[in-house]
């Protein structure tokens, strides 16, 4: 982990600490983090709160409070911050279920969500329950239970409907149309290449490395190396080229291929 990183989750599990009190029942890395992918300048910094009871509403101001990056600045991006209690995290359950949510940092606008009705549908619904399948599987504790025996993975047909959910989504953002490298169309194709990886083999890897498992396969390789070259700063693919891709996954991950 990066150092500055590693220092930054110790003092935000104290802080959380600090305002839960005995509510607090672990704190996950999530994300690059959890899954030892994290890339400095580029990976957010995602973490899971667990508690054993709801939050009120003065909990969940205080909190965010106390871990916004103009009290706590953060060294990523930005901090993915999300609340759960712990039937929630153990259900298994497709819905949201948090308890609050906080994004924030130094390239991340401020958002505080603080129930689950309260996220416009439009952000996509899918993210909760597929981080914490991550979670499940990938989950860096740094207090409290190991990940693995906090969080639930999804019923297969539930996880299968929502990484159709996120497809879609995905192919429903803008992107430039012409032939010339897209910003972010790299993002869309390793986002997909990890989204097919998992729904064929029940494994959750990084971006990048679902990207080369693909290419070990010997399935859509030079895409694939364009947009791994991409995070390096070399040119994205064209959106032409990420979003016949995507079509293509989408088909695959929704049965209709």
């Amino acid at each position: 982990m990066d150092g500055d990183v590693g220092d930054y989750l110790g003092e935000l599990v104290d802080r959380a600490r600090d305002v839960l009190g005995d509510n607090l029942v672990g704190a996950y890395a999530a994300g690059s983090v959890g899954l030892d992918a994290y890339q400095p300048g580029r990976s957010d910094v995602d973490v899971a709160l667990v508690v054993a009871h709801a939050l009120d509403g003065s909990t969940k101001r205080t909190l965010v409070d106390r871990l916004r990056h103009e009290a706590l600045p953060c060294p990523a991006r930005g901090l993915e911050l999300v609340v759960y209690r712990r039937d929630v995290a153990g259900s298994g359950t497709p819905e949201p279920g948090f308890e609050v949510e906080l994004n924030t940092g130094p390239a991340m606008p401020f958002r505080a969500t603080y129930a689950p009705t309260d996220r416009p549908a439009a952000d996509g619904r899918f993210w909760y329950a597929l981080d914490r399948s991550i979670l499940h599987q990938s989950g860096l504790a740094l207090l409290g239970p190991p990940a693995g025996d906090v969080f639930a993975d999804l019923a297969p047909a539930d996880l299968r409907r929502l990484l159709t959910e996120a497809l879609a989504w995905w192919l429903a953002l803008p992107i430039p149309a012409g032939d010339g490298p897209a910003p972010g169309a790299e993002d869309a194709v390793l986002g997909a290449c990890r989204s097919l990886v998992k729904a064929r083999d029940g494994v959750w890897f990084s971006k990048v490395d679902a990207g080369y498992r693909l290419m070990e396969r010997g399935e859509h390789v030079e895409l694939i190396a364009r947009s791994i070259a991409a995070r390096r700063g070399e040119p994205p693919p064209s959106g032409p080229e990420a979003r016949a891709f995507q079509r293509q996954v989408l088909a695959e991950v929704a049965g209709t291929h």
